[in-house]
């Protein structure tokens, strides 16, 4: 199959995939966007809302319409390493053998993952940067596709413990989930509230999840997409040389190189999906908030001042 045909038949199988998608989730589409571009990145995304927005079973449906295996992990101010990872126990032959842990799994919805403490966090990073873990000095392989999906209640509320930065720019995208319109809520009510149950179908295979990321990887990008995109990265940095008073005003500390390295990629998946075969300046623009917003740490100024991470980033835009 050409490459040409292979991104036509990506725009295709995305719309079926949202229409299955669609039949559990009322609303929520730039969520549900940015979940797939995520996933046809091969990144990892972080979910962001109060409780009861449907974080939970928006990972849920995704993997269920994408045919994946499964696990969900309920973090927890007890869990341990040991709990995500597996475990070595004694079988009764005396000899040592691996359990896996829940982390064995295609797509693994880390639920509420601030509610843990940072050495049971810090468990995920080698499995989320290399997609393998090691256990008592022994390396394991994780199966592909491998998927973080995390959910996070916002941090002012009780019990929770901010993710460090270095776990933050493991995630690809950080989603702000929103309230739903009134409209929305409506539908919500009456589809949970009666016998009538959907059923979502699978619309793709893990193989064919694998050639997408190849095929995402291959499409080519002009310099000056990638200029824009290593330049937008720069301003975001207060002691960039082409930082503006408003970014050393209220920003403390910006995005790395990796942001940039995922603009381009996300930009790329965006064009494919869109049935376009190289992404111009506008895709690129279409991601950026959500793959810098949890990479910029604002300053105690614009804190002051109510200013949010996405006016920050919007005016960089």
């Amino acid at each position: 199959m050409s490459d040409i045909v292979a991104i036509e038949t990506l725009v295709a199988k995305t719309k079926l995939l949202k229409k299955e998608i669609s039949k559990i989730i009322v609303g929520q589409n730039n969520a549900v966007d940015f979940v797939i571009l995520s996933i046809f990145c091969g990144g990892h995304s972080l979910l962001i809302g109060v409780p009861g927005l449907a974080k939970t079973l928006l990972v849920q449906t995704v993997s269920d319409a994408l045919g994946l295996n499964f696990k969900r992990i309920q973090f927890t101010p007890d869990l341990m390493p040991s709990d995500i990872l597996g475990s070595e126990i004694l079988d009764e032959n005396r000899k040592f053998t691996f359990v896996k842990g829940p982390i064995f799994s295609n797509i693994i919805l880390a639920d509420e993952i601030n509610r843990t403490p940072p050495k049971t966090q810090a468990a995920l990073l080698e499995a989320m940067q290399e997609r393998s873990v090691t256990v008592a000095g022994h390396h394991y392989k994780l199966d592909l596709p491998f998927y973080v999906l995390a959910t996070q209640n916002p941090i002012e509320q009780e019990g929770t413990y901010p993710l460090p930065e270095a776990q933050l720019d493991r995630f690809m995208f950080s989603i702000n989930l929103e309230y739903p319109t009134f409209a929305e809520e409506v539908e919500v009510v009456k589809n949970t509230t009666s016998n009538e149950t959907q059923e979502v179908n699978p619309t793709f295979s893990n193989t064919e999840i694998l050639e997408i990321q190849k095929l995402i990887r291959k499409i080519p990008v002009a310099d000056n997409v990638v200029e824009y995109a290593v330049s937008l990265v720069s301003k975001t940095r207060s002691k960039g040389e082409n930082t503006t008073e408003f970014i050393k005003n209220y920003v403390d500390w910006g995005a790395g190189p990796r942001a940039s390295q995922n603009l381009i990629l996300a930009a790329k998946a965006h064009a494919a999906i869109n049935g376009k075969f190289s992404p111009d300046i506008e895709d690129v623009k279409a991601v950026a908030i959500p793959i810098l917003s949890h990479r910029v740490v604002k300053n105690y100024k614009a804190e002051a001042e109510g200013i949010t991470i996405s006016e920050i980033i919007s005016s960089l835009l």
